[in-house]
């Protein structure tokens, strides 16, 4: 068939846009011919509504296929082409089975003057894919490639986008890996690259272009430095990304290098790369020139000054410094007052000295640094944040302090060289976080970098010998079981001595991860070649906060010396979340709440973090008996059915007020005043800023639990009470900061509440880049997820759920008043979770 006979199948005028309720229909084809569809909406035009390619918007036409998903297609795959007669059959002969099973369609964007529209419209029916093409004639062809490949994307009707080449320098293998990983990781946007993990560039003829390449990667990262940090090779032509994510009305490109543009205008785009190898050219010849080129420059430049604020910035550094300046001036003649005058001992002279400097700097700092325009919040909370951010630098800066002070620096000298470290961190902090001036309203690139390496070799073998053997075993409510070479306090409630090492679920060991050297920001890297594992490292090499996940069976965690010195950090971060997905695999869930038994009654109680979910807990226990079953996490399965979860309770500042221990020390009581500010909410608020920017916070998390252990404490050694082992939960109660409130919840918002809840629980790095890449009892991350709404919508079928607000703390007068006027149910007698020795059962000697 020519192209004059295939154009006699669309009527010159243009369609009317249709848009479904869950996305644009697939077009029916129409008189046996090619269907031309909306490119707009993907809908399919009607007889007498078809595009005019003078308006400018070229028709797209279905040129056949099989295999097509029932609905719109999950992926769109958009193949720009400019005379490419000879590559087209050896694509569609790969690509196609490829893709099978993925629910894609193959969208080419034609710029040809050649025979590739009469090419691809006679192979297109063998494909086992949809094919749709979009040809653009002379005249509407602005852009170039990247114009045709914005085209495409308006035209998508996948929820997915993924761009590749015609050439085959993108093999298609490659690319459907590169989409699966995008659908299943989280991410916006997924690229590959030639330049990280096993990808190799070897497919870029000779040495010119080689150096080319790299020139120009070099060229963008430089004028792009913070948009592209994460960003190995942002002028690749493979990549996928989510098309929600990416409004095609910010897209000016020029050339073909559009994945730049992309990721420059969007710069809050979360980003994972996966390497490949870039294949030698199949057939056709490469478009690029010395115009290109030119253009590409030209492009870059007009870019980078339309995202310009840096300026800006420099000039309020500037000011900030001279601020600064000014304030290690005060705290240099604090310092001199307290310990030349007064005596201190230079820590504490540098601690109290801290104090006067902030708030000097803060008053300068808020009046003359930034505009009105540019304060976030009101000038108490601001203060509050600005104080906050020094004391906690003030942690790192001591040790240092006195590291100079043993190595014969003078103590005033010492004091001032720490303050003008710090100083760009400081700077930092308070220009993103405090006042978020310039792009205020930007959101950031996450600063972890992600790589999918399909081909990465096996770790290598350590640089010293360690043993293997477990020496603290758990078994958790008799369905997962862990063994650990480091003693896991929040489990101490469950171990299990008798489990042997070769059976356990989960396996926490010491070693050596990652690689010597430092590092220029923290990387999370997926190794999918063999048994699937990933590979988190922190910026200092061995030295800093890194660990292994092989995913088993049986799980493996190998953690470095940092981590294995803060036990705490290596639960909270690592194994919790390892053993939430195990549990749900196993038709359990492990739930953010807290969980007490009232004169035989399942009480549950949950709560966004640091509300005062565990202050009411330990009211009702002291004043309304009872026995204890959980405070931060529970153990729930569909049958309503909940199994304690004992964790060692974490005593925040307002918590204080309902501990009346008289087992604790006068020095545990003046730790816990100290310790109990720093891991509250406002602790925990200052990390999770931190974690915005290029920092080892996992490092910073574990030295700081290492100076200062959390306030830990078993629950009977803060007020009387008895330990349930497990209860039939009748009541719910999601307890709020507020004006007083009481009102019931219905099971479908009671279920979104309490899954936010249990995710908020779960917000410190890495977990949010190492969730999507689990896979536990073969069921992927999405499947998991949804495994475990499953469980919680049929725990909570028999529950009644209750929205209690309180603007006083005074959920534990509420409660027990609540549950008085209502039917007291009997005792529930439920079997033992877990094996538990009985000495009554033995006959007596």
């Amino acid at each position: 068939m020519s192209r004059g006979a295939l154009m006699t199948h669309v009527v010159p005028s243009r369609p009317a846009a249709r848009t479904g309720a869950d996305g644009p229909p697939v077009p029916e084809p129409t008189d046996g011919g090619p269907a031309v569809s909306n490119p707009a909406d993907g809908s399919p035009a009607e007889p007498d509504a078809v595009p005019d390619p003078a308006d400018g918007i070229p028709a797209v036409l279905e040129l056949g296929g099989g295999g097509g998903p029932a609905g719109p297609p999950r992926l769109t795959v958009v193949v720009p082409t400019r005379d490419e007669r000879e590559s087209v059959p050896l694509l569609l002969d790969r690509l196609g089975p490829a893709l099978s099973g993925l629910g894609a369609e193959i969208l080419f964007a034609d710029d040809s003057d050649d025979d590739t529209v009469t090419e691809l419209t006679a192979l297109a029916p063998r494909c086992p894919v949809p094919v749709r093409l979009l040809h653009r004639p002379p005249g509407t062809r602005g852009g170039g490639l990247s114009g045709a490949v914005v085209a495409g994307i308006r035209a998508a009707r996948g929820g997915w986008v993924l761009v590749m080449d015609a050439d085959l320098q993108h093999p298609p293998q490659a690319a459907a890996v590169l989409a699966r990983t995008a659908m299943r990781e989280g991410v916006d946007i997924a690229v590959g690259t030639r330049y990280a993990g096993t990808g190799r560039s070897g497919g870029l003829a000779g040495a010119g272009r080689q150096a080319t390449s790299s020139t120009a990667t070099r060229l963008v990262k430089a004028a792009f430095p913070r948009r592209l940090a994460t960003v190995s090779d942002p002028l690749s032509g493979l990549f996928a990304f989510r098309r929600d994510a990416v409004d095609p009305a910010l897209l000016r490109p020029v050339g073909f290098k559009i994945l730049l543009e992309i990721l420059v205008r969007h710069p809050g785009a979360r980003v994972a790369e996966v390497a490949y190898a870039f294949a030698p050219r199949q057939a056709g010849r490469s478009k690029a020139s010395l115009r290109e080129g030119l253009a590409f420059v030209r492009h870059v430049a007009r870019l980078r000054h339309s995202v310009a604020g840096g300026q800006r910035q420099l000039a309020r550094m500037a000011a900030f410094g001279l601020v600064g300046a000014s304030g290690i001036a005060v705290n240099t003649a604090a310092l001199w007052l307290f310990f030349e005058v007064l005596g201190l001992h230079h820590l504490l002279g540098a601690a109290l000295a801290t104090q006067f400097s902030t708030a000097w700097n803060f008053a300068l700092t808020d009046t003359a640094v930034y505009r009105r325009g540019h304060r976030r919040g009101r000038r108490p909370g601001r203060a509050a944040r600005f104080f906050a951010l020094n004391n906690l630098l003030l942690l790192a800066r001591l040790p240092l302090l006195q590291w100079l002070v043993l190595a014969g620096t003078g103590v005033l000298t010492a004091n001032a060289l720490t303050l003008v470290l710090l100083f760009a961190l400081r700077f930092l902090v308070s220009d993103r976080l405090i006042y978020r001036a310039g792009e205020a309203k930007v959101r950031r690139r996450d600063p972890v970098k992600l790589l999918v390496d399909p081909d990465a070799a096996a770790a290598p073998p350590p640089h010293r010998r360690r043993s293997g053997y477990l020496p603290y075993r758990y078994d958790v409510a008799g369905t997962v079981t862990i063994g650990s070479q480091i003693r896991l306090p929040e489990l101490e409630f469950f171990r299990a001595q008798w489990v042997p090492d070769a059976d356990v679920d989960i396996a926490v060991r010491v070693g050596d991860v990652g690689r010597r050297r430092p590092r220029g920001r923290a990387a999370l890297t997926e190794d999918h070649s063999g048994s699937a594992a990933l590979r988190y490292e922190e910026h200092l090499g061995r030295l800093g906060a890194n660990f292994r996940v092989r995913l088993g069976p049986p799980i493996t965690v190998e953690v470095g010396p940092l981590l294995a010195r803060s036990p705490h950090v290596v639960y909270t971060n690592v194994v919790e979340a390892l053993l939430r997905f195990v549990l749900i695999s196993r038709g359990r869930m492990l739930l953010h709440s807290a969980c007490v038994e009232l004169d035989g009654r399942g009480v549950m109680l949950s709560a966004l973090t640091d509300t005062g979910k565990t202050a009411t807990v330990l009211r009702l226990l002291r004043e309304h008996g009872g026995r204890f079953l959980s405070d931060d996490m529970t153990v729930v399965d569909a049958s309503g059915r909940a199994v304690c979860f004992p964790k060692p309770l974490t005593i925040s500042a307002h918590t204080l007020r309902a501990v009346h221990a008289e087992d604790l020390t006068r020095g545990e009581w003046r730790r816990l005043a100290l310790q109990s500010r720093l891991h509250s909410k406002g602790g925990r608020s200052i990390a999770l800023l931190l974690s915005r920017f290029n920092l080892p916070i996992m490092g910073i998390n574990a030295l700081t639990q290492i100076l200062v252990p959390p306030p830990k404490y078993s629950v009977d050694r803060l007020v009387p009470c008895r330990l349930g082992s497990s209860t039939e939960v009748k009541d719910l109660f999601v307890i709020e900061r507020g004006a007083p409130d009481l009102y019931d919840l219905d099971p479908a918002e009671a279920l979104e509440r309490m899954l936010a809840n249990t995710e908020d629980a779960y917000g410190f790095p890495p977990y949010r880049h190492l969730a999507p890449a689990l896979r536990v009892g073969g069921l992927d991350h999405a499947e998991l997820r949804a495994r475990e709404r499953e469980i919680l919508a049929g725990f909570l079928s028999g529950v009644r759920t209750r929205v209690l607000a309180s603007d006083c703390f005074g959920w534990a007068d509420e409660i027990p008043r609540l549950l008085a006027g209502e039917e007291t149910a009997a005792p529930v007698r439920t079997a033992e979770a877990w094996p538990r020795w009985d000495l009554r059962t033995f006959p007596a000697a």
